[in-house]
């Protein structure tokens, strides 16, 4: 700094400012943030004084009666603090030359005890909300700005002052700090009228709407600095004295003697020695008329006998008119900036609170060390409610201020909760409403229960804890003892405080009810998963099972040829149910499953019999035989239809798998009554439901010990096998049937089907999951009568429950006395679903044309079984 001021310093400087725009351009190129913010800090905090050198004469102590100003009284801080965090330190930065700046105290709600818009309101339909209308007012007229009949530009220098009072609203139209708006003011009202000494008064609110009136500048005089003029905080009562009446009525008073005035208060001058003579005090407005302030000149300077006149009550008013409209807006820019800190503050919280979501005992630890380190309480005790009794709570987490220093520490509770008053949390939980005591001890009940440790309560403050719909409380948040940051003593709880913890028991609810809705999922996975080992312990077959079925392989596996199994006329009544087990390990072995694959022939056998064992055999027709029907019908076109050879390994896998598994756990109903029922498996699943059941249960059983016979295949190609077995299975949904074929039907009768594109590949598999599912109706006439009987029989079934336990009746094809139609039924299900299927699979393998061939003989004979139901020759399905 010594450079600035040797001569080549002097030389620099006076080029600097013969080349401003080089000046400007090097300040924006190369100026460091800390010169930026010393500039600003020039520009804001050391305003240079009127030319008049005169040392002040001491200003006068505070009267006696003049209460300072009480921490979060006043209409906000001198000059707002950056916005902050829950756990910002907010030190400012030290000016240079100064030592470091001394941390602060965290945030607290004290900060925020004025009258903001409310954090939490109540829309049209009466729920909580945070948002709220903002209010909207008309721009001021030319009229409410200046005043009715204002007199600047009267009289012979009229054009002149007015043009100086233009000059002056201008200098203060920018400014937003309201501290230093008030000092500008002050300059400005000294050059227009020239008094010894000013105050400048602000209206302020608390948090219950009581109005007073807060010092900004007192008892300024000619040459004061910014810093000397804030330093007085001085707290005024409303309507009392000289600026209170100002302030209450709103009109100026022009006091030629001060003492005559009975609403002067002379203890002042008493004190200091001081003399008040005249005294101007004006109101400031803003664009609404209503007070914002007050201006008090003492003892004009020069004048008749030291009074103000006429024209400098004009002047004053003149003035005042516009920066009141200024100061308003500083004031509203100061609101928002502090409300902007307040919504920081919720969104802190917010974060807070649901970055912890899986225990609930360390999300109330969070909270309960949030809401005590805000709100300055003794202690904060977390009820949470016992969604079993109407009267009662499950879990109470209590943590007094001493404990914030263990906030992040493993969560604990070491309090004794026989200790806690659970009256005042039971009333709150049972109202729904809030609760703010001031004084407990002065409760009836307290006074009858002398010795209870809820004695030691001074203030309370207790407010629900609502779920997400806002219709029912799930816990309660209780604080007491609000301590006084000043003195430490207990204070009663504002509306400043029940709105934070309003506004904080809204998140707290949201994170209590998602924690606790993670922790019952949490509880219903593990139980989950111990029922998933059940059934999958009781899923597979059983040890003797395996076995016998050990002993009778070790004997031989009869051949396909012996079991008939590549006929597409292959019936299963004549087998037992080992020879179907039998039967299904030879079609594997055929297919060159076992050898390709490396299965453990142990753990197909087990697989083959808990695949078995999960087809319910209370069910009529889709039960384990049809299943293994369906599987040999696909073994046959594969084999038989020459299909085979153009399918790769695990396709051929995958499609036998499916068809053993595709009815896995059927229930004798469709996917129609289970929804209709609202059965649990109707809520997993938006469509194919059983389809979806179905492959669930074949993955079941394939990842059980023992039943693994995909365990050689790679990564990739088990995920490929499960995908095609998940789409083979889905396929057998009628309803997807319906959807796909037509494509299906379209390519093969354009020639169009390409084997080497995997979607039609795709669509191939489904359509033969169908034809293979739906193939009784390729069988032998007598085979086909009495598979006819079984699907009657289990649709018959499914009527029965619909009329009894749904109360609607059913469709004819499960209506058992409707049994006369099934002839006609049986044709029209050819006709819209088998035929065409049958004849594009011959069509592209004539091999196939056995499928085609006993559809056709079949419906022939259902026909002619409609004619004579018709003419009323025969009974029952024949």
């Amino acid at each position: 700094m010594e450079d600035r001021y040797s001569p080549e310093g002097e030389r620099m400087e006076a080029w600097l400012d013969d080349h401003l725009e080089f000046s400007r351009s090097y300040f924006i190129r190369k100026a460091s943030r800390e010169m930026v913010n010393a500039w600003f800090a020039g520009r804001v905090h050391t305003i240079q004084p009127s030319a008049s050198k005169e040392t002040p004469p001491p200003q006068r102590t505070q009267q006696p009666s003049l209460d300072p100003c009480p921490p979060g009284t006043g209409p906000g801080p001198a000059a707002l603090p950056p916005p902050a965090s829950l756990y910002d330190s907010r030190c400012p930065s030290p000016a240079p030359g100064q030592g470091p700046g001394t941390p602060t105290r965290k945030i607290s709600a004290s900060e925020f005890d004025r009258p903001l818009r409310p954090i939490v309101v109540k829309d049209s339909e009466g729920s909580l909300t945070f948002l709220s209308d903002a209010d909207r007012q008309p721009p001021p007229t030319r009229a409410q700005v200046m005043g009715e009949g204002s007199g600047v530009a009267g009289g012979g220098g009229g054009g002149d002052r007015c043009a100086r009072l233009l000059e002056l609203v201008k200098d203060v139209s920018s400014h937003l700090d309201v501290t230093a708006l008030c000092h500008k003011i002050f300059l400005h009202i000294n050059e227009l009228i020239t008094a010894d000494r000013y105050s400048l008064f602000l209206v302020g609110e608390d948090s219950s709407n009581r109005k007073f009136l807060v010092s900004r500048l007192f008892d300024v005089a000619e040459g004061s600095t910014l810093e000397e003029s804030s330093n007085s905080c001085i707290h005024l009562e409303w309507n009392k004295g000289i600026v209170g009446h100002v302030a209450a009525t709103g009109q100026p008073l022009n006091i030629k003697n001060a003492y005559e005035d009975p609403r002067f208060n002379a203890e002042v001058d008493l004190i200091t020695g001081y003399k008040t003579q005249s005294i101007l005090c004006l109101p400031i407005k803003n664009q609404r008329e209503e007070v914002v302030g007050v201006v008090q000149a003492i003892n004009k300077k020069c004048g008749d006998n030291g009074a103000f006149t006429e024209q400098d009550e004009k002047d004053f008013s003149s003035y005042l008119a516009f920066s009141g409209i200024v100061l308003h807006n500083a004031q509203l820019y100061e609101t928002s900036q502090l409300e902007n800190r307040r919504n920081q503050v919720l969104l802190d919280l917010a974060s807070l609170i649901f970055e912890e979501q899986q225990s609930l005992e360390v999300l109330l630890r969070k909270i309960a060390g949030t809401i005590l380190s805000f709100m300055q309480a003794q202690a904060c005790t977390v009820f949470i409610a016992d969604q079993d009794s109407m009267n009662s709570f499950s879990s109470v987490f209590h943590m007094d201020y001493e404990e914030l220093g263990d906030v992040l520490d493993v969560p604990k509770r070491d309090c004794d909760v026989s200790q806690i008053n659970y009256m005042y949390a039971e009333y709150v939980k049972n109202t729904m409403q809030p609760l703010n005591i001031a004084d407990v001890t002065k409760d009836p009940w307290m006074s009858e229960n002398p010795d209870h440790p809820s004695n030691q309560i001074k203030s309370l403050l207790c407010t629900p804890i609502k779920n997400g719909k806002k219709d029912k409380v799930i816990g309660v948040c209780q604080l007491v003892n609000k301590m006084d940051e000043a003195s430490g003593s207990v204070k009663a709880f504002n509306r400043n405080d029940e709105q934070f913890l309003e506004a904080f028991a809204i998140f707290c609810g949201l994170g209590i009810q998602n924690t606790q809705m993670y922790e019952t999922v949490e509880r219903a996975m593990a139980k989950q998963e111990v029922t998933l080992e059940v059934l999958s312990y009781h899923a597979s077959a059983a040890e003797e099972e395996m076995k016998a079925l050990q002993v009778t392989t070790a004997a031989t596996v009869p051949s396909a040829q012996s079991l008939r199994l590549l006929d597409f006329s292959f019936s299963d009544f004549e087998l037992s149910d080992m020879q179907t087990i039998l039967a299904t390990i030879r079609m594997f072995v055929d297919l060159n499953l076992v050898q390709n694959f490396q299965m453990k022939y142990t753990s197909l056998c087990q697989w083959i019999l808990s695949v078995k064992k999960n087809y319910r055999k209370n069910v009529a027709y889709h039960n384990w035989r049809h299943a293994f029907n369906t599987a040999q019908c696909m073994f046959a076109v594969l084999k038989s239809g020459r299909l085979q050879s153009h399918m790769n390994d695990l396709e051929i896998l995958a499609l036998m798998i499916a068809t053993l598994s595709h009815d896995l756990d059927h229930r004798g109903v469709n996917n129609a009554y289970i929804q209709r029922s609202d059965h649990p498996l109707a809520h997993l699943y938006c469509h194919s439901t059983m389809e979806h059941h179905h492959f669930d249960q074949c993955l079941m059983i394939l990842t059980s010990p023992g039943n693994q016979i995909l365990s050689s295949l790679s990564l990739d190609e088990y995920k490929a096998t499960l995908k095609m077995i998940e789409g083979a299975i889905l396929a057998t949904d009628l309803a997807l049937y319906m959807k796909r074929r037509g494509e299906f039907f379209e390519l093969t009768k354009n020639n169009q089907f390409v084997w080497e594109d995997e979607e039609h590949r795709d669509l191939l598999r489904s359509m033969l999951m169908t034809a293979c599912d739906v193939s009784a109706i390729t069988k032998p006439w007598p085979v086909q009568k009495r598979i006819a009987e079984l699907v009657a029989t289990e649709f018959f079934e499914q009527g029965d429950k619909e009329r009894q336990e749904l109360n609607i009746e059913p469709s004819d094809l499960m209506n058992r006395e409707k049994r006369d139609k099934i002839p006609s039924m049986q044709v029209s299900f050819i006709d819209g679903i088998c035929i065409q299927l049958y004849e594009t699979l011959a069509g592209m393998s004539e091999h196939c044309s056995p499928l085609l061939e006993g559809c056709q003989k079949n419906k022939q004979n259902w026909k002619v079984l409609a004619e004579q139901r018709e003419k009323g020759t025969v009974n029952g399905v024949v």
